[in-house]
C-alpha cells in the first residue's frame, strides 16, 4: 500500500477495569492522561481512597507528523465513553518529550523559560509552547515544550477544570522519591519506554540525576548505564539498579548488563495505591510512570 494512502489510527493494546469503577462517582475521579510521540495511555483513580479503578493504553498507527497524532487524539477521545466527560475531580496531563531541562528552584523563574530549555536543546517556538512544573519531592523545576495545539485543544475539551500539564519524567521522578525502596546510598532507577531510557539516581530520597537517552540497539543499553554509573561514582557490586517499563526479567538487554551490574531487580506498583487483582493481568513494573501522575500537583 502506498504511504501516502495510509490512514493515521489507533489501536487498544490493554483494559484493565476493577468492578468498583462506577461512572456516577466520575466527580470523585482523578484522569490521569499520558501522550506520547505514537502511543497514549491513561488511568483513572478514586480520589477518596487512592484506588486504582482502570487502565488503558493505546498504539498510534501510521502516524508521521505532530498534526496526525492531534487527529488521532482527537479520534480517539471522541470515541471513548469516558474521555469527552468533564466533570471528573481532577485531570492531569503527561507528555513525553525529549525536550526538557532540569532547573534547581532557587534560581527559577518564569520569564526565563524559553532561555533554560533553548540552553539544552532547539525547540520550534512556531508549533511548541514551553511549559514547566514544580517538583513536589524535591527541589526541582521541570521546563519543556510540548505541541502547543494538542495541550489548547485538550484544555479546551475539559474548560471547567484545571488541566496540570507535567513532562513524563517528572511523574516518573515523583513516583521514585516516593518509593519506598531506599537506601542512604545512591541507587539507579530506570524506566525503559518504547526506545527511551529514562534514568534517575537518588540516595536517602534525594535526588541527584534524571537524564533520558534513545537506545536503537542492545548495546545502548549497556553504553547509558555504565556512563552513569561513571559520571556519578556508583559501583558495579554495590549500588542498586531497579527497572521499570518495557523489560522483562528475561529480556536479552537485563541478561547483559547482569554481566557487569550485580544488583539489578524490577520494581513494582506505587505502594501509596490500592489495585484489586484484575490488575494482576499488568506486569507489576509495568504502567508506573502513568500510576504516578497522580502525584504530581
Amino acid at each position: 500500500m502506498p504511504l501516502e494512502t495510509l490512514v493515521a489510527n489507533y489501536k487498544l493494546l490493554k483494559k484493565v477495569k476493577d468492578a468498583k469503577f462506577d461512572v456516577d462517582d466520575l466527580h470523585h475521579y482523578g484522569l490521569c492522561l499520558q501522550v506520547g510521540i505514537r502511543d497514549f495511555q491513561f488511568c483513572v483513580i478514586d480520589n477518596r481512597d487512592n484506588r486504582c479503578l482502570l487502565y488503558e493504553d493505546f498504539a498510534f498507527e501510521n502516524v508521521k507528523t505532530v498534526n496526525a497524532r492531534l487527529q488521532v487524539v482527537q479520534d480517539l477521545f471522541e470515541n471513548h465513553h469516558l474521555l469527552m466527560a468533564g466533570f471528573w475531580s481532577t485531570i492531569k496531563l503527561s507528555i513525553k518529550s525529549h525536550k526538557f531541562a532540569l532547573v534547581p528552584q532557587p534560581v527559577f523563574s518564569k520569564e526565563g523559560l524559553v532561555d533554560y530549555l533553548s540552553f539544552n536543546t532547539p525547540f520550534n517556538p512556531r508549533y511548541e509552547e514551553v511549559y514547566f512544573y514544580k517538583h513536589i519531592g524535591t527541589d526541582a523545576v521541570n521546563v519543556f515544550s510540548a505541541d502547543k495545539k494538542l495541550i489548547d485543544w485538550i484544555r479546551e475539551l475539559y474548560n471547567q477544570k484545571e488541566v496540570i500539564v507535567v513532562h513524563q519524567g517528572s511523574a516518573f521522578i515523583e513516583g521514585i522519591l516516593k518509593y519506598n525502596d531506599h537506601s542512604g546510598e545512591k541507587s539507579m532507577f530506570c524506566l525503559v519506554d518504547k526506545g527511551i531510557l529514562h534514568v534517575v539516581i537518588t540516595s536517602d530520597k534525594k535526588l541527584h540525576y534524571y537524564n533520558q537517552f534513545a537506545v536503537r540497539k542492545s548495546a545502548d543499553y549497556l553504553k547509558y548505564i555504565m556512563l552513569v554509573f561513571k559520571e556519578m561514582k556508583l559501583s558495579q557490586k554495590k549500588s542498586k539498579v531497579l527497572f521499570w517499563g518495557g523489560l522483562t526479567p528475561q529480556s536479552p538487554h537485563i541478561q547483559e548488563l547482569k554481566k557487569y551490574i550485580r544488583d539489578i531487580s524490577f520494581g513494582s506498583r506505587p505502594s501509596y495505591l490500592s489495585f484489586s487483582f484484575v490488575f494482576d493481568e499488568i506486569p507489576d513494573h509495568k504502567g508506573f510512570d502513568v500510576f504516578n501522575i497522580f502525584l504530581c500537583d
